[in-house]
């Protein structure tokens, strides 16, 4: 019984220390702290990957047997401005399936779904994708040389990729990533 006091003392610093934590909280509001390198409250008010996957035409098991992951070639931006930045008159036209913006055009780490997704389209091959008609395009808005993707773009695209894979049974072997990706 010679260590009461010693406990007293233990459980006064815990009460003291929870309230003033408590009193911080509410002082904070809907205010979390500025955002380090990855936030989680600014995560999880992205809308979750599974939403995301969803369409309008039926998603047949075996339609897709492919991932590729590629880099926009530019610093900012989000559907709409790839798709005017590629000369296109509609967003429609957009030659991918995903665009996953870093901040600069969206909030970091949001998916965008692509109307070639919602309908369940292919990508069109051209001059700088040679892949077949069964490839799901994800587009990462990031330049890929002096701008890489951040650390919540990283993480939505890996659960996105995962999610795909899982959902149309796609190898490892069949997700390409861009080389530098790492």
């Amino acid at each position: 019984m010679a260590n009461q006091p010693r406990v007293a003392k233990v459980l006064a610093a815990l009460l003291v220390s929870m309230t003033a934590g408590a009193v911080v909280l509410m002082v904070l509001g809907n205010n979390p702290p500025s955002a380090g390198p990855f936030c989680l409250s600014t995560y999880y008010r992205l809308d979750p990957v599974d939403s995301a996957l969803a369409s309008r035409a039926a998603q047949s098991q075996d339609r897709w047997n492919c991932i590729q992951v590629y880099y926009s070639g530019t610093k900012a931006g989000n559907i709409d401005q790839l798709a005017s930045l590629s000369g296109l008159a509609n967003p429609e036209d957009l030659n991918c399936h995903f665009v996953i913006c870093n901040g600069l055009g969206g909030s970091d780490g949001l998916i965008q779904t692509a109307e070639r997704w919602l309908k369940q389209w292919s990508s069109i091959p051209d001059h700088t994708w040679y892949g077949t008609s069964r490839t799901i395009r994800v587009c990462i808005i990031a330049d890929g040389k002096t701008a890489g993707p951040t650390d919540s773009q990283r993480r939505r695209t890996e659960v996105l990729v995962e999610s795909l894979a899982h959902k149309f049974a796609v190898t490892p072997a069949y997700i390409y990533y861009p080389t530098n990706w790492r």
